[in-house]
């Protein structure tokens, strides 16, 4: 019986969300192969949580009352556990993990750098500018560049919280102070007119299985934290999308799995424009929650919960 560490919490507003993802994945975790342990990171310290209580982690080796772990299954949406660091621990103690490597999260988590590079492998992305603590912000040279309306969102952060849609030149620098109180950049988006639609993704032991689509309508101005977590969306899975533009969504989904040599689950966000996708962000944790689109397009896909969560574990096991 291999001791699995469900790993939630971390130390940015996402924490909410992890919490609920991890309740998912103890409880759909195949228990005849798994022994799930709950292991909370958050500010307060890393603490495992059994039948016996609450126990400090010993991080020297990851381990509490000699019990250690053969593997890692991390949920912490943001910070340490989606942009690399929680990766570059457990690589140093040889402890396999459930998501992408060191790398791949490090790019993946600055969606600037990482849409930037997609592009040149053909990937398709919104014009975009890049602002950093302390930049000098010239409204009228951003505008120029993405025009408006436009997003301003967290370049390092997730979940819709600091996301802003600017109407007007004058909401802008606020909307990028309010971004960089969640994040450590800025990025400045072109607002793309189109069917906003996501993909999950991941791999098991034969094959890359690419999930249905899911189309997300909200009648808010745009898929914020409410439309994502409190039911102010509609989510069709699945997406009444054409053939062919349903084929065009998942080769790129497919494409970006590769290119970014991903593991374990993903979901990519696009939006539909001119019958071509454009690729907004890439989630190498994502939600797991009830409420999540990965468990929607799972269940549409004829895929329980505690199958893809064991295919997930085998593949992280063998690598």
């Amino acid at each position: 019986m291999k001791n699995v560490a469900i790993i939630e919490g971390g130390y940015s507003h996402e924490k909410v969300i992890s919490l609920q993802s991890a309740e998912t994945v103890y409880h759909n975790i195949d228990r005849e192969k798994y022994n799930p342990i709950k292991v909370r990171i958050d500010e307060d310290g890393w603490f495992a949580y059994d039948g016996d209580g609450k126990t400090e982690i010993n991080r020297n080796d990851f381990s509490y009352n000699n019990i250690k772990f053969d593997i890692a299954f991390i949920v912490i949406h943001g910070t340490p556990g989606e942009d690399g660091k929680l990766q570059a621990y457990f690589d140093m103690l040889n402890i396999p993990y459930t998501t992408c490597s060191q790398l791949a999260a490090t790019i993946t988590f600055n969606k600037f750098v990482c849409n930037q590079y997609l592009t040149t492998f053909g990937i398709k992305v919104a014009d975009a500018v890049l602002i950093r603590q302390n930049d000098k912000i010239n409204s009228v040279d951003i505008i120029a560049k993405v025009g408006l309306p436009c997003f301003v969102k967290p370049n390092d952060g997730g979940s819709s919280f600091g996301i802003t849609k600017v109407q007007s030149e004058d909401e802008l620098e606020k909307a990028i102070k309010l971004a960089l109180e969640h994040g450590t950049q800025s990025i400045i988006e072109r607002f793309m007119e189109g069917r906003e639609v996501t993909n999950g993704i991941y791999k098991n032991k034969k094959r890359i299985v690419v999930l249905p689509i899911t189309e997300i309508v909200t009648t808010n101005n745009f898929f914020d934290f409410d439309a994502k977590y409190k039911g102010e969306s509609n989510e069709i899975t699945p997406a009444e999308l054409s053939d062919e533009i349903a084929g065009k969504v998942k080769v790129v989904t497919k494409n970006i799995y590769e290119i970014l040599d991903l593991k374990g689950i993903a979901r990519v966000d696009y939006i539909l424009q001119d019958g071509e996708p454009y690729l907004i962000e890439i989630n190498t944790v994502p939600g797991l929650s009830e409420e999540s689109l990965i468990p929607q397009m799972a269940v549409h896909e004829g895929i329980s919960l505690k199958q893809l969560f064991s295919e997930v574990i085998e593949v992280a096991i063998e690598k």
